[in-house]
């Protein structure tokens, strides 16, 4: 690697403030002998630009030496945030690749197959005739070939190891804040009649009462992984597989590779890892198998792909605690802290607080929350509003609530399947509609009149029911707990504030949120730590559900061309109050064209 590269390899024509800075900063912390460098960077600070300056300083083919790494990785967990790097002409010398399920086959008859349920996945001995324009093998074999590669974690962990993609003189991980949660995530084993096609041919023992669940985990472990082998086996002696045939014997290779390692592990004495088992119906039920802090497993996939890494976030919280949980020696790795450009009476933060949101409160609460979101949706009549309602059940119980008030028709909602398409929808409007969302606290950029104002309605603290979970609360990890929910604060409060010049409001509903930043007060960057010094209660209007839709073009005419509310939706809600998610519906049912759009 070569720092010194780091200016001219910026792909941007100028600057924006603060990058010169930080390109230097970085710059020495690799000087100064650090093999990782984390770049706390806040929204707007140009990560990604940053991200290819850095890459720019990897070792090139031209001047290695025959076994000397070169060329350089970029990687995200966010699907989203690879899709922005794809669409950014400044970045368009990072080669892409996603995995086989991205890409659809060429040849005659399977132009709507999966490249990984195509012919050449299930004929043994298949010759592609055209396997040189394949579009997943052509972006393979270009990605692999240049300098800088792209590809979501996902495809990272998954082809550590591969002559393909082998190790690289630097590898840039963008979004890394949740490194260790995701790696739990990638390796975290689940044992049911759902994920396991041999379930039928096993006897599943009852783990918890073993005398040592996680020794009897191993030894089941082990001898599942015996049966997908016999399984697979006489798959792959079959000269030709069907489709399903196909994602069986992959799904049989996925899991063969999850237990060996697992057991692997388990069994290895220097393994830091420690493991969690659940098992919640007894014998014969499923099992999950979960890894806390899995060091080993990132150094497989990760650590060994590389010999210089970057690590860039806007919450990286705590050097200390995040390498401790990745697996990094804080004495190798070095911080630098990348200005906050955007003026802090830009992104205010309000405190609305209505009570706590904790599951004994809720009941009470939540009816005042939802008042609440009346009186600001009076208040912004014509932006579009985000609320973040943390869980589904809050989700719809909100809805509920705002289509009894008769605000319905401002109100967009989403379920786990038509997330992407109500997002796309609600951006699309030409309306100030509300939009209820769960789970969009990261890789969400609403800049400009996108989104003006938004909600926050539970501080986001992790499920105490989760093993992992309790586990470290047990171990008294309660740092980690708190600072694992600021962090997503943060990240929440970035989602309507895009540049220097935009602007949007942050209003806090849960008291626990202010009792949480007293208590991850130290972990906070100073430029979150000044929005929240100048948290202050805001004057509303009355609640007053006519104001409240007053920026919907005719509101009366809309609602005249709806019909009643879904059985969903609760008895007393009256026709006027349906939300806009399911009028958008009921609109598409009575359609001529309803049928072709499949939803009829």
């Amino acid at each position: 690697m070569k720092p010194a590269r780091i200016v001219e390899s910026f792909p941007a024509p100028e600057f924006r403030a603060g990058q010169n800075q930080a390109l230097s900063d970085i710059q020495s912390a690799y000087e100064a002998g650090n093999d990782v460098v984390l770049v706390r960077a806040p929204t707007g600070s140009g990560k990604s630009l940053l991200a290819r300056a850095i890459m720019g300083c990897a070792r090139s083919k031209q001047t290695a030496e025959p076994a000397q790494a070169t060329g350089a990785y970029y990687t995200t967990p966010q699907v989203s945030q690879l899709d922005d790097v794809a669409a950014d002409s400044l970045l368009d010398d990072l080669n892409i690749i996603r995995g086989k399920s991205n890409y659809t086959c060429l040849l005659p008859g399977e132009h709507d197959t999966p490249v990984d349920q195509a012919p050449c996945a299930r004929e043994s001995g298949f010759d592609c005739s055209v396997k040189h324009r394949c579009p997943y093998f052509s972006d393979r074999a270009i990605a692999s070939a240049q300098p800088y590669a792209a590809m979501t974690l996902a495809y990272f962990m998954q082809t550590a190891g591969s002559d393909v993609f082998g190790k690289r003189d630097v590898v840039v991980i963008d979004e890394a804040h949740g490194l260790a949660e995701w790696a739990e995530m990638y390796a975290t084993i689940e044992i049911s009649p759902e994920r396991v096609p041999v379930w039928d041919d096993v006897g599943v023992p009852d783990i918890a009462g073993a005398d040592d669940p996680l020794d009897r985990t191993a030894r089941f472990a082990e001898t599942l992984a015996g049966v997908c082998s016999q399984a697979k086996d006489d798959l792959t002696a079959k000269p030709e597989l069907t489709p399903e045939e196909v994602a069986r014997r992959d799904r049989l290779n996925e899991l063969i590779s999850e237990l060996n390692w697992f057991a692997d592990d388990y069994r290895e004495p220097e393994s830091q890892t420690t493991w969690v088992v659940d098992q919640s119906g007894g014998e014969g039920t499923a099992i999950t198998i979960k890894p806390l802090d899995p060091a080993r497993y990132l150094h497989h996939t990760v650590w060994d792909r590389g010999e210089a890494f970057a690590l860039l976030s806007a919450t990286i919280l705590n050097k200390e605690a995040f390498c401790r949980q990745v697996g990094l020696d804080p004495d190798r790795v070095a911080l630098v802290d990348v200005e906050h450009t955007f003026p802090v009476e830009n992104r205010p933060l309000y405190d609305v607080t209505q009570g706590k949101m904790t599951y004994e409160h809720r009941e009470t609460t939540l009816p005042q929350i939802a008042r609440l979101i009346v009186r600001l949706m009076a208040h912004h009549p014509d932006e579009n509003g985000l609320i973040h309602a943390h869980s589904y059940a809050i989700a719809e119980e909100l809805a509920d609530r705002l289509a009894e008030f008769g605000v319905g028709s401002r109100v967009r909602t989403h379920t786990k399947v038509s997330r992407d398409d109500e997002l796309t929808a609600w951006k699309a409007s030409d309306d100030p509609e509300v939009f209820i969302a769960v789970k969009m606290e990261e890789a969400l950029d609403l800049n400009g009149d996108l989104a003006r104002w938004q909600v926050l309605c539970k501080a986001p603290y992790l499920n105490t029911n989760d093993s992992r979970v309790a586990r470290r609360l047990e171990d008294d990890q309660w740092a980690w707990y708190h600072r694992t929910a600021l962090r997503t604060v943060i990240q929440a409060c970035g989602r309507v504030v895009r540049a220097p010049d935009d602007y949007g409001a942050t209003y806090l509903a849960d008291s626990s949120l202010l009792d949480l930043f007293d208590r991850a007060a130290a972990d906070m960057p100073p430029w979150f730590r000044e929005q929240v010094d100048r948290c202050s209660r805001p004057t509303l209007p009355e609640f007053d559900p006519t104001a409240a839709v007053a920026g919907i073009d005719d509101p009366a005419d809309t609602r005249s061309r709806q019909r009643s509310v879904t059985q969903h939706r609760s008895e007393s809600a009256s026709s006027n109050g349906q939300t806009r998610t399911d009028a958008d519906a009921d609109q598409r049912a009575d359609h001529p064209l309803s049928d072709v759009w499949g939803d009829g």
